[in-house]
């Protein structure tokens, strides 16, 4: 039976849905002919042909082959699967490597030639299309129609042409929007900031472009793109079209834009869309303009500030950074002026009610407390200690039992791979025999792995380790003060932490803050640092005493949680 793989994919405008079932059917059709089994069919839906890299179903049907699910590829054409020639010969190479070729309905069998010659003619007419596409977008901008999509402010102006066929492309202002949008350039040019409009804007419940939030970068954008609210010229009824152009990147196959040259870009009157006045307009130009002058004055003073230092060392990260989140909505919470750690929600767009903030350094004065006499504390390492000699005891147990069995299995094994090896020196060999011999030679080998993974029992933990432990978490917390040793009792340290929830205390300005740590991780810290040798040896303490840091799940081993 010869298993057949149907791929399908559709993208441009002219076509539809439909139009996979149209290419599945003529690939049955093709394969009932030839007598050969369908077994699996992958499609990829409104996705365009000139990058396979973000294809689930081209992604899929890669992994299958490589499982040997089926005998070949069938499509309708090579340009159904890609257009792109790198592509083509990467996705060619992955399907010969697995041993599956291609067969399309138009081409036949895949070559070499055909995904040389086949796929530099189709990369041809991918850019002959995005042309054809470009110039027939710039007749429409030249009429005073969109371009792309509808700004916020507008609405798709449904109206119908002589025949009483729709016209597209004409949009018409959305009174609604054309108000919040002239707040905005209102608020702006009276010196109120994009994140405090946005704010100001969700608390009010004014649903933001495509009914999302509000954030900041919605309302200040991006000056020279266009972006942006505040930079959107349609608003003064100038509808600027190519500012800027879209090109794959061939890593990720995502599209990054690149702004093009003033002189390409298309610019078409529009007064019936105006939104904004010149003066409103122009007073937030002039604004944007001094906040530009201020913030290149700010970043000169910077530099000249770092200039004058007698060395060039960075401030360093904040010890917490990345492991502080907010226990009400769950955002990070971030670093903001005068230190403190804020909730990233409620400083960006008010989403989040937490407006409680708290001193970097208080933080981590409570936490480092908080580890010190909670998660590293004596009583907590001795029921750890005692958890982790059962749970090794235990385990040393079922390893004993298991290796004994796995010998017994290796002899019986061994025996039968001696007795076929005679049957065939005395000319009893059948073609059956290499089957089962390559069985049983994989059954000794597997039995051998795992019984060379068997290795001494852990040694019990002694006693002492307790004091040894409460010795290491001494000199921890002395290391962050030790400059030699900083950078290191600092990534040990985050190492303890999973993460560190913040949320309103029941008091005005206090703040409830949860330690999530693992004692696993303590213990294998602990374990992996000497506190000195012994002086008859030159072994170093924490391996005298008997310590492993091989550490196995245990009751004694959960993550911790508690409040600083």
């Amino acid at each position: 039976m010869i298993r057949v793989a149907q791929y399908a994919r559709y993208s441009s405008d002219n076509q539809r849905e439909a139009s996979i079932e149209d290419q599945f059917r003529i690939c049955r059709e093709h394969a009932k002919r030839e007598n050969w089994t369908v077994v699996a069919a992958y499609k990829d839906a409104g996705i365009s042909g000139a990058s396979m890299i973000l294809r689930p179903g081209i992604q899929t049907l890669l992994q299958d082959s490589q499982r040997g699910q089926f005998d070949f590829v069938l499509a309708e054409a090579l340009d159904r699967i890609s257009r792109d020639q790198a592509d083509v010969a990467t996705l060619f190479k992955h399907l010969q490597f697995a041993g599956v070729p291609i067969v399309t309905l138009a081409e036949g069998e895949i070559s070499e030639l055909h995904v040389g010659l086949k796929g530099t003619m189709n990369a041809l007419l991918l850019k002959d299309l995005a042309a054809k596409t470009h110039r027939g977008l710039r007749g429409r901008v030249e009429l005073g129609k969109a371009g792309g999509g509808i700004s916020f402010g507008y609405r798709v102006a449904k109206k119908l042409d002589a025949r009483g066929e729709p016209m597209r492309g004409d949009r018409e202002i959305d009174k609604a929007q054309a108000i919040v949008v002239r707040r905005i350039f209102e608020q702006f040019a009276s010196g109120a900031g994009p994140r405090t409009i946005a704010k100001k804007l969700n608390a009010e419940g004014i649903p933001g472009p495509d009914g999302s939030l509000w954030i900041e970068t919605a309302v200040r954008g991006h000056a020279k793109r266009g972006t942006g609210i505040v930079n959107n010229e349609l608003y003064i009824g100038r509808l600027v079209w190519n500012r800027q152009r879209y090109i794959k990147n061939p890593r990720t196959g995502r599209r990054v834009s690149r702004l093009n040259p003033e002189t390409e870009w298309i610019v078409t009157q529009v007064p019936e869309l105006r939104i904004v006045s010149d003066e409103l307009w122009e007073a937030v130009k002039k604004r944007q303009r001094d906040i530009a002058v201020q913030f290149a004055n700010a970043i000169d003073a910077v530099r000249q500030a770092h200039a004058n230092r007698l060395n060039g060392v960075h401030r360093p990260k904040a010890l917490f950074s990345g492991l502080v989140f907010c226990g009400v909505c769950s955002s990070p919470y971030t670093i903001r002026g005068q230190n403190r750690y804020a909730c990233s929600a409620h400083v960006g767009n008010g989403s989040c009610t937490n407006s409680r903030s708290i001193d970097r350094a208080k933080l981590e004065e409570r936490t480092l407390a908080g580890l010190k006499d909670r998660m590293m504390a004596p009583e907590v390492a001795e029921e750890a200690m005692r958890a982790y000699a059962e749970e090794t005891n235990r385990f040393n147990r079922e390893r004993r039992a298991n290796s004994e069995g796995w010998r017994t299995e290796l002899v019986k094994v061994e025996k039968a791979i001696a007795t076929m090896i005679s049957a065939i020196e005395e000319g009893l060999y059948q073609p059956s025999m290499k089957a089962r011999m390559e069985e049983l030679e994989r059954q000794k080998a597997d039995l051998m792995d795992r019984l060379a993974g068997v290795t001494a029992d852990v040694p019990d933990i002694l006693p002492n380790v307790s004091a040894v432990y409460r010795k290491k978490v001494q000199r921890l917390a002395a290391a962050l003060n030790d400059p030699r040793e900083q950078a290191e009792a600092a990534e040990a340290i985050r190492g303890l932490i999973e993460r560190i929830t913040l949320r309103p205390g029941p008091n005005r300005g206090e703040v409830d803050a949860t330690l999530h740590g693992e004692l696993a991780t303590i213990m294998r810290w602990v374990g992996a640092q000497p506190i000195g040798t012994n002086k008859k040896t030159d072994i170093p303490v924490a391996k005298a005493a008997g310590m492993s840091v091989s550490v196995v799940a245990g009751a004694g081993f959960e993550p911790t949680t508690f409040r600083l």
